[in-house]
């Protein structure tokens, strides 16, 4: 008896194991249930190689610059010590703060608002004495600055960029000739997501 129940255990798991690599190869019902989390393999996909924070930057009439975020009043921190903007990776909010600082402060008239997207790698968020113990070499930052939205003072959208990650992936690719190559051998096609398809 106690045989048979190790061989059912190891057969199911297996099975379930199989279900689940087959689900996730053919994009099947990946998200049709929460239990699903546990045996599709896309545990860490999400996690970037950097770290990014949002600043959100004013130019005055005058050429002055003003930080926009967080206002004035403070920032509200959701998770920890890092504010409420820097968690917006799609920019959907970013030009809503600007606005809404812009609307409960006092200042010159607003030529265009900023928004800036700061990037390192994450391994430099190790603290020193843990550095350290890890690499041989000094901790030297390198910190990369890209323009995420460029909008007029009154938060009309002048300008929309993909964040750093993708607007680095796309320089590589338009310098690449082998994949213009293919690019331009290519046919057109449209993707959708599993999440597409089921609204559909």
């Amino acid at each position: 008896m106690k045989r048979w129940l190790t061989h059912l255990t190891i057969v199911a798991y297996l099975g379930v194991l199989s279900w689940g690599v087959a689900a996730h190869a053919v994009s099947y019902k990946v998200g049709a249930h929460t239990s699903m989390y546990f045996i599709v393999w896309d545990m860490f996909c999400g996690w970037a190689s950097h770290a990014s924070r949002l600043q959100i930057i004013g130019q005055g009439e005058s050429g002055k610059y003003y930080e926009l975020g967080p206002g004035p009043w403070g920032q509200f921190k959701p998770f920890g010590d890092i504010g409420r903007r820097h968690y917006d990776a799609f920019g959907v909010h970013i030009p809503r703060m600007a606005i809404n600082c812009l609307k409960h402060t006092k200042h010159e008239p607003m030529v265009r608002v900023y928004v800036v997207e700061e990037c390192w790698p994450k391994k430099y968020n190790l603290p020193d004495r843990v550095w350290r113990q890890r690499h041989n070499e000094p901790k030297e930052v390198q910190h990369y600055y890209h323009v995420r939205h460029i909008m007029t003072g009154d938060g009309q959208l002048l300008q929309v960029n993909a964040h750093w990650a993708a607007y680095q992936n796309a320089l590589c690719v338009s310098d690449n000739p082998r994949l213009q190559a293919d690019r331009r051998r290519g046919q057109p096609v449209m993707t959708a997501t599993p999440r597409q398809h089921s609204a559909n």
